[in-house]
């Protein structure tokens, strides 16, 4: 996969697992990742998971200070395949739906909508309410993908892992870098 370049935007929303693995896959494919964490994705990593916030650092070529609106993915001029944010908090859907670029993570989805590149944003909240459900309208609208954490089991999931690896591919999918962490309906092995 080299040549391919991700921007991966982790908020301080419950499931940064989710954004953590999609770092250790990009990392195995070669793809080049430029990281956005948020302060209190830094705090929810130590709550969440078993990982040091260092290390999650160290799984992106570029790990970037979400306060640097100056840094190289702010710009359209910098090349990337797309963006994920995962997970992402309802503070971050807000300010990428209406374009209120305060900071980094949120100006990185900005310019990725506008250069017509791939955003996933993996919204991670439930129940939802009015307010929520028309910033996702809004956000799909503007021509980000709106891709829920919500498990499937047709691939008989035997482990958590299996059902975070199942949310992690179809990122990759909607980013068209292939994987093999899943079997898909229809395919041999698939029961």
């Amino acid at each position: 996969m080299e040549g391919k370049r991700i921007v991966v935007g982790i908020t301080g929303a419950s499931g940064v697992i989710y954004g953590v693995r999609l770092l250790e896959v990009l990392r195995e494919l070669n793809v080049e990742t430029h990281l956005v964490l948020s302060e209190a994705a830094k705090r929810t990593i130590l709550i969440e998971t078993r990982h040091t916030v260092g290390y999650v650092e160290q799984l992106a070529h570029t790990s970037h200070d979400p306060r640097d609106v100056g840094a190289s993915i702010a710009s359209g001029s910098f090349r990337t395949e797309g963006m994920a944010v995962v997970p992402c908090t309802i503070k971050t859907l807000s300010g990428i739906a209406n374009s209120f670029n305060d900071n980094l993570m949120i100006r990185a989805a900005d310019v990725t909508l506008k250069e017509k590149r791939r955003l996933i944003l993996v919204v991670r909240e439930t129940p939802l309410h009015t307010g929520h459900l028309r910033l996702l309208a809004q956000a799909a609208d503007t021509g980000a993908t709106i891709l829920p954490p919500v498990p499937a089991f047709y691939h008989a999931p035997k482990t958590i892992e299996d059902l975070i690896d199942h949310i992690v591919g179809k990122i990759l999918d909607n980013l068209d870098i292939d994987h093999a962490l899943f079997k898909r309906w229809g395919e041999e092995g698939h029961r």
